[in-house]
């Protein structure tokens, strides 16, 4: 059985599509056993109780540095067992600590087609709103592995969206989580889980 632990920042409508994934048995031998947030008020610790999955708040503004930081999650997820760290909107930075300790065993999903519209600074409605302003015709999701720099790890798997000539950044942030977020997330979480996923330098193998 794979433990997972889910960090999260907001509603959590990624946190719902793997959990739904493991409910209905799409995703096998996997038990998500934490939910950490990085707000207390986040909806998606409420989604998470609903489940019975114990959930948490662990904010960055209450650790002086990010060594500190890095070390409650580490010990927070050491006493679950977690064996993938899955990271499901979650807006906090991790550090080099956190990265080294759980190397090729962290992976997130970014709303852009990496190496597109990502980075420092590209989260939540940003990449909509930058996607629109440059007239981009197609965007999409991306789940990758997590390394120190943002957003430059091997990428798992990514699924492009159209623009439509009428999206605001909120038309288009909704329909890249229903038909690329929901999807690729829990399909990375179920490769990693059958061991499927091999990664080869910058690339990864899906066998």
């Amino acid at each position: 059985m794979l433990n997972i632990g889910i960090l999260v920042s907001g509603g959590g409508s990624n946190l719902q599509a793997i959990i739904d994934k493991v409910e209905c048995g799409y995703i096998k031998n996997v038990r998500i056993v934490t939910v950490v947030s990085s707000r207390p008020d986040a909806y998606a610790l409420e989604r998470a109780k609903k489940h019975g999955i114990k959930g948490i708040c662990i904010s960055r503004k209450n650790f002086s540095n990010i060594e500190e930081y890095d070390e409650a999650l580490i010990s927070h997820f050491k006493g679950f067992e977690v064996d993938l760290v899955v990271m499901a909107g979650f807006l906090s930075i991790l550090g080099e600590r956190f990265t080294r300790a759980y190397k090729g065993r962290v992976i997130n999903i970014h709303p852009a087609l990496i190496p597109s519209f990502c980075g420092k600074g590209f989260y939540g409605i940003i990449p909509h709103q930058k996607v629109l302003e440059a007239g981009i015709k197609v965007t999409g999701a991306t789940v990758h592995f997590v390394e120190l720099e943002a957003d430059a790890g091997p990428i798992i798997l990514q699924k492009a969206v159209c623009v439509e000539d009428d999206d605001t950044p909120e038309t288009l942030q909704r329909r890249v989580m229903e038909q690329a977020e929901w999807e690729i997330l829990p399909e990375a979480i179920r490769l990693f889980a059958e061991n499927k996923l091999v990664v080869e330098g910058r690339k990864v193998k899906i066998i």
